[in-house]
């Protein structure tokens, strides 16, 4: 049960109830998020916008890209609820089963393309507080992505940062769909966080050192 109750929709503004036929076109299910976001209008509905400007048709980084950073990024993180949205979103707009099984052997499962693989390293070192994005990791998008491209990836990372924190302090309750989902297919959280953890910190030193022997 989440720690705020949703709103009943019978007892949501016309603005509101509108908005929520929107969200549940778009996701196939009435997010519980969104109607205890409800409950402050004004936020619900800059939330919809961002997600609007992101998802929608005028878009120029591919819409699959989007549903596997935000996997990832909230697998990273730790955000139950997040997880399986992004995870049943993704399934239903055709990404493969067999992929969404390897999301964390994305660096090295033939499923996932180099570019891929750059978005999903960002976005999975993203997830830490502080993010643990380095140069490299960002040059390695650039490689792949251009920059208005990158300014999409980063900005559905970004509003995924805010839904992670809000669901999981209010321990938002998944929806029905999704949580089926998730239990027959189920995403592990945090896996391989610390190996990501160690290779930024490894990378860090080595910046330091590199440093401190130019110094010398």
């Amino acid at each position: 049960m989440s720690r705020i109750a949703p709103l009943e929709p019978k007892n949501l503004t016309a603005d509101m109830a509108n908005l929520m036929n929107q969200a549940t076109h778009f996701m196939g299910f009435t997010p519980n998020d969104a109607l205890i976001m409800a409950r402050l209008p004004a936020l619900a509905e800059a939330v919809n916008d961002m997600l609007a400007a992101l998802y929608g048709p005028n878009g120029k980084l591919p819409i699959e890209i989007k549903r596997l950073a935000t996997l990832i990024f909230s697998a990273a993180a730790g955000c139950t609820y997040c997880t399986s949205h992004t995870a049943f979103g993704a399934a239903q707009h055709g990404i493969p089963q067999a992929k969404l099984d390897a999301l964390w052997e994305y660096q090295t499962s033939p499923l996932f393309s180099e570019a891929e693989r750059a978005a999903l390293q960002l976005a999975q070192t993203a997830a830490f507080t502080p993010p643990l994005v380095t140069d490299e990791i960002f040059a390695n998008v650039k490689n792949y992505f251009s920059d208005d491209e990158i300014i999409e990836l980063v900005g559905v990372i970004a509003v995924f940062s805010f839904l992670n924190k809000w669901n999981s302090v209010l321990a938002t309750e998944i929806e029905n769909d999704p949580l089926s989902f998730i239990r027959k297919n189920p995403i592990p959280l945090n896996k391989a966080n610390d190996k990501a953890k160690d290779k930024a910190k490894d990378k860090a030193n080595d910046k330091a050192n590199s440093k401190t022997s130019r110094k010398d």
